[in-house]
């Protein structure tokens, strides 16, 4: 089984996480960038972190095996802070990086006017680098934050095939499906969506522009969970062509449209 993860956090895991994952058939990733646990006070905070996402992690990921891409943005939670709008201004010169492969987290936490305005200048952004776009649904009022996410999409421009709307769950993928945008999922121990949950919703749906993540970051969370989803599709009855194509092909083909992926 050959697994690659569209959305985990490896800056919160350790490199034991990184020889379990190599030796669990996650032979790519994709970091997107994201909120730390606490509040970032300045611009150059981020540049730290940014730079890590290119340097540091593709090379501790480079040890066990594993191709690290990242994606880029200032992260909706942070969007509220004024503080932390000048990362717009930066935005453009890590956009343009070798394995830089979307704009995002972007999207939605509370949905403020704030949040609105990050969000359409990142899109914008997203077209401007010819870059698909990786939004994040807020954990609260979750169908209102889907619905107004598309609508933000949509008054974009950008094309649906190259934005991800993730963090999906039962409820919001009946929102999504017919959109044309691509389908994530976080597969978490206790929250978001489990690997049960995950197998019913491709049985229902296909496994047509379905990604499945493990999200994983500094809380709850298992970087193994898309291999036991995996594992569930297979005893579910799905082929092992499905499985490939859910944890591989798919992932491959929306990062993809960046031109910057690299599976040597």
């Amino acid at each position: 089984m050959r697994i690659f993860d569209p959305h985990i956090h490896m800056t919160s895991r350790t490199t034991d996480d990184y020889e379990r994952m190599a030796a669990a058939g996650v032979r790519a990733l994709v970091e997107p960038a994201f909120w730390l646990g606490q509040p970032r006070t300045n611009v150059g905070s981020f540049l730290d972190y940014f730079d890590s996402l290119v340097g540091w992690e593709p090379f501790r990921a480079s040890q066990f095996g594993i191709r690290h891409h990242a994606t880029m943005a200032l992260n909706p939670k942070e969007a509220n802070d004024p503080r932390c709008r000048g990362v717009l201004d930066v935005l453009p010169r890590y956009l343009e990086k070798d394995g830089v492969v979307a704009v995002g987290e972007i999207g939605y936490d509370s949905m403020t006017p704030e949040e609105d305005e990050v969000f359409a200048a990142q899109l914008a952004l997203a077209v401007a680098h010819d870059l698909p776009a990786l939004v994040h649904t807020p954990h609260r009022d979750k169908a209102r934050g889907t619905e107004r996410s598309l609508a933000v999409v949509a008054e974009s421009g950008i094309e649906p095939g190259r934005v991800v709307i993730d963090h999906l769950n039962e409820v919001t993928v009946p929102l999504v499906r017919d959109t044309g945008c691509w389908l994530g999922f976080s597969i978490y121990p206790d929250t978001k969506m489990s690997p049960p949950r995950m197998v019913e919703l491709l049985r229902r749906y296909g496994t047509e522009r379905m990604l499945v993540n493990s999200a994983a970051d500094w809380g709850r969370s298992d970087p193994l969970l898309t291999r036991a989803t995996g594992e569930a599709m297979l005893a579910a009855g799905f082929s092992e062509d499905d499985v490939d194509r859910v944890l591989w092909r798919n992932p491959v083909e929306f990062y993809g449209q960046s031109g910057r992926l690299d599976l040597a």
